[in-house]
């Protein structure tokens, strides 16, 4: 790659929430650094409404942001290649060129969370900001001790608790 920027690839299963949400944080917020897409293995018909919302309620724009297939990047190469959800991180996922390193960050989906409550969506993308930043400017030097800290945290932040 001959740009300094990262180019990294989101993947999920419906490319309706939290891959989108990743690729748009990415581009809008963390544009120095990287340059995202976003991808589902069963992607739907277009992003959850309430993506759409959350994005905008903090100036993310949403101005091009679609549900893709990961197929649309089967020829594409990437620098990091990472997987959101569960059913996304098991399935057998393509290669693509280049043989990009991989992570897995395990995030609930909120467009499955009852009734799909808004706050589901934003606490998401409160997290997703978090571990993106720690992705970037994390004090590892090495990209996929970065990423695998940035999945931790994500367990962490969602990890079932005892009362």
């Amino acid at each position: 790659m001959t740009t300094d920027k990262l180019n990294i690839l989101f993947l999920c299963t419906g490319n309706i929430a939290r891959s989108l949400m990743a690729e748009a944080i990415s581009n809008h917020q963390f544009a120095q650094k990287l340059q995202a897409s976003s991808a589902g293995s069963q992607p739907k018909d277009r992003p959850h409404p309430l993506t759409l919302k959350t994005l905008e309620k903090y100036g993310v724009s949403i101005d091009g942001l679609r549900s893709k297939s990961w197929d649309e990047f089967k020829d594409q190469s990437f620098d990091l290649v990472i997987t959101l959800c569960d059913v996304a991180g098991q399935a057998s996922c393509p290669e693509f060129p280049g043989e990009p390193r991989r992570a897995h960050w395990s995030l609930p989906d909120p467009a499955e969370a009852p009734d799909t409550l808004q706050s589901m969506f934003e606490a998401i993308y409160e997290a997703l900001v978090e571990a993106i930043g720690l992705l970037v400017y994390g004090p590892n030097p090495d990209l996929p001790a970065r990423a695998a800290e940035a999945g931790r945290q994500l367990t962490r932040r969602f990890a079932p608790r005892a009362i």
